[in-house]
């Protein structure tokens, strides 16, 4: 990495890691509530579905917690979700059958824990060197289990191995990083040095156009190099250049 590209990524960071972002990206959503595992639940089903249009996302986040009632864990622990039309449409392919699966299997998780980030701990995710993973591993295991051993990758992918793991790497930027600007920083389960880049195309793509990335495939290795190249820029914080790549690929800007 050049320093041309390690200043640029720097200074679109910090240009786009501002209050004004929020209103436009799904990380308002749990940003609305004030009791961590209201956080955590709209964290991990609002990033199930940011994928796509921005405004679509928005617009079917805002539908998903309206049909919570705004209150996900009160809405999860008295079971709301069975009332629900299996075959409701959520957002593309997300639908509510999905939900139900993964609502099942976080309120077995919050009916043995207080929180998410204390599940985490227990299972000392903080301790592996990729900790979504191995959260993805544990929420999947339990998840499953209440719901007859059925998988559901709309929520979670069942191919740990060669994932970039976007979404849920998205809810663990909102949950860890802490300073206090966009995104929340309410768990201590998993530090903010831990954290991967959420590898989606746009930032794939902008990698590549920056010489970070020779890989074509947007998976897990590739999310690998991404990171370990923001690790060399910000050692303690590297999913801060999220907002870098992420904003450089979606605005279009000339990187050389």
């Amino acid at each position: 990495m050049t320093p041309e590209i390690a200043t640029l990524l720097l200074e679109e960071a910090n240009r786009i890691n501002r209050p004004a972002f929020v209103k436009d990206d799904p990380v308002q959503f749990p940003r609305r509530f004030d009791d961590q595992r209201d956080i955590e639940i709209a964290s991990l089903l609002v990033s199930v579905i940011s994928w796509g249009r921005r405004p679509m996302i928005l617009r079917d986040a805002e539908r998903m917690l309206s049909l919570m009632d705004s209150q996900p864990y009160r809405y999860m622990m008295e079971g709301g979700y069975e009332d629900l039309d299996p075959g409701l449409n959520i957002h593309r392919t997300f639908f509510a059958r999905d939900m139900q699966w993964y609502l099942r299997g976080l309120r077995e998780i919050y009916s043995r824990y207080p929180s998410l980030d204390a599940f985490a701990a227990a299972k000392r995710v903080g301790d592996e060197k990729a900790p979504a993973w191995k959260l993805a591993e544990e929420v999947r295991s339990i998840v499953e289990g209440v719901n007859g051993g059925t998988t559901c990758s709309q929520c979670l992918p069942t191919n740990l191995a060669s994932t970039a793991l976007k979404r849920l790497n998205m809810a663990l930027r909102w949950l860890v990083r802490n300073d206090g600007i966009v995104d929340i920083g309410v768990w201590q389960s998993i530090k903010p040095a831990q954290l991967y880049i959420p590898l989606d195309v746009h930032v794939g793509n902008t990698a590549r156009g920056l010489g970070l990335l020779d890989r074509s495939a947007n998976d897990r290795r590739s999310c690998d190099i991404v990171t370990s190249e923001m690790r060399k820029i910000c050692p303690e914080d590297p999913a801060l250049l999220d907002f870098a790549l992420f904003g450089i690929g979606i605005e279009g800007k000339q990187v050389k």
